[in-house]
């Protein structure tokens, strides 16, 4: 029985290092990223609400770890994460519809990826600006004065 060389694996490593496959693995990696922080979140939430059925005093006490520093900064990242996750969402359902692809060419070498025209990759740019755009709205709300 041969053994598998798995010299050439990298494992966990290669799923977290997007740098190297360009915009289209940055925006996938995000994207699986923002999900799993959003089923966090939502777990988290859960766990939250369900603290009003022991009562007013317990929904307070919890209530007062989303009025600290660090709760706001969560709830920034939040707002982010939820932000991102919906608008790239929303330009993969154009994408697997067809939308915003280009045409199949001819593949000669040296090979380069066809798959992300200027739409795509302008859709990906859209939702990283308008998730930094809700974070700070965000923080000027939670942070802002009164």
């Amino acid at each position: 029985m041969e053994v598998a060389d798995r010299n050439n694996r990298e494992g966990m490593k290669g799923w977290l290092n997007p740098g190297r496959y360009g915009w289209e693995r940055v925006s996938y990696w995000l994207q699986r990223l923002t999900g799993v922080g959003l089923l966090a979140y939502f777990v988290a939430h859960i766990y939250e609400t369900s603290s009003l059925t022991h009562g007013p005093d317990a929904w307070a006490a919890m209530l007062e770890l989303t009025q600290t520093p660090m709760g706001h900064l969560i709830l920034i990242l939040v707002i982010g994460m939820s932000t991102f996750h919906s608008a790239n969402g929303i330009r993969l359902i154009f994408t697997h519809g067809g939308k915003g692809l280009g045409k199949p060419g001819r593949p000669d070498y040296p090979y380069d990826a066809v798959s992300l025209n200027y739409r795509q990759k302008s859709g990906i740019w859209i939702a990283l600006i308008l998730a930094a755009v809700a974070m700070l709205y965000g923080a000027s709300v939670l942070f802002g004065g009164e």
